[in-house]
C-alpha cells in the first residue's frame, strides 16, 4: 500500500471508500490492463477529494482514463476538470482556478467532489451494473451529508445515482439541466450536463450555462447558512441565564 492509499484509507471510512475495492470484475480487469501499459497512473478507485462536512457534493460519472484514473483527484488531468474548478474557484469553493495534481495544494471550501463509479469504465461508460455495485460507497457518503446541504449531479447517471443512494426514486425527480429538487431534510439536489469536452465543443453545455448553475447554489447556500445564523441565535437568546 502506498503512502497515498493509507493517506486515502484514514481520510474516509471504509464504507464511503475502499482503495481494494474489485467488486466489478469487468473494471477490474480493465485498470489491470490500463496498468499494465501505464504503470505510473493509480488505476485504482478514486477517493472523493475535499471537506468531510461539506455543504456542496459534486457527484460526477466516474475518473476519466488519463484524467483521475492517473492522477488520483477527481477531474484532474483531463478537460472536464478545467471548467469544473475554474467555476469552483470562481464562486469561491475552491482556492485555486486548476488542478493540476493531488499533490498541488488546491483545496476546496465547504466542497467535496465524487464520482458515481469510483472505478475507470472501459470507453468511459460503467454498466448499470456497475453504477449499482459503487451506489453503497456514494450512500454510505451522502448519509454524512449535513441538514441543508446541496447536490450537484453532473449528468443523467449522476442524477440517477444520487437519487437512488438517498433512496429516492428517480421517476418523481426527473433530470433536466438546471433542474433543481428538493429533497429531505432540507437538501437540495441540483442537475447540470456534465462538463465533459464531448458537451463543451458541441456547446451542449456553455461556461454561461454551467456558472448559472452554480448561481443558483451559491444563492441557496448563502441562503442556508443565514437561517442556520438565525436560529442559533434564536436559540442563545431564549437559553436561560
Amino acid at each position: 500500500m502506498t503512502r497515498t492509499d493509507r493517506r486515502d484509507r484514514a481520510a474516509f471510512p471504509i464504507a464511503v471508500y475502499d482503495p481494494d475495492c474489485r467488486r466489478c470484475s469487468r473494471l477490474a480487469r480493465f485498470l489491470d490492463q490500463v496498468h499494465a501499459t501505464h504503470p505510473d497512473y493509480r488505476c485504482r478507485p478514486v477517493p472523493p477529494f475535499g471537506v468531510a462536512d461539506a455543504s456542496l457534493v459534486i457527484v460526477g460519472l466516474a475518473p476519466g482514463m488519463h484524467g483521475a484514473n492517473a492522477t488520483g483527484r477527481p477531474f484532474t488531468g483531463d478537460y472536464a476538470g478545467e471548467l469544473l474548478y475554474a467555476t469552483l474557484h470562481k464562486f469561491g469553493f475552491a482556492t485555486r482556478p486548476r488542478s493540476i495534481s493531488a499533490g498541488d495544494g488546491l483545496r476546496l471550501i465547504d466542497a467535496r467532489i465524487t464520482n458515481a463509479v469510483k472505478c475507470l469504465p472501459p470507453e468511459n461508460r460503467p454498466s448499470p451494473t456497475e453504477v449499482n455495485n459503487c451506489n453503497a460507497y456514494l450512500a454510505a457518503e451522502l448519509a454524512t451529508l449535513p441538514d441543508g446541504a446541496s447536490i450537484l449531479a453532473l449528468g443523467h447517471v449522476a442524477h440517477t445515482a444520487s437519487l437512488r443512494a438517498l433512496g429516492l426514486s428517480a421517476r418523481k425527480h426527473k433530470f433536466a439541466h438546471g433542474a433543481v429538487h428538493s429533497l429531505d431534510r432540507d437538501i437540495v439536489l441540483f442537475d447540470s450536463y456534465h462538463c465533459s469536452r464531448y458537451n463543451t465543443n458541441t456547446r451542449r453545455l456553455t461556461p454561461a450555462m454551467f456558472e448559472r448553475v452554480f448561481t443558483a447554489i451559491a444563492r441557496r447556500d448563502a441562503a442556508s447558512k443565514r437561517s442556520a445564523r438565525r436560529a442559533t441565535g434564536s436559540r442563545v437568546a431564549g437559553r436561560p441565564a
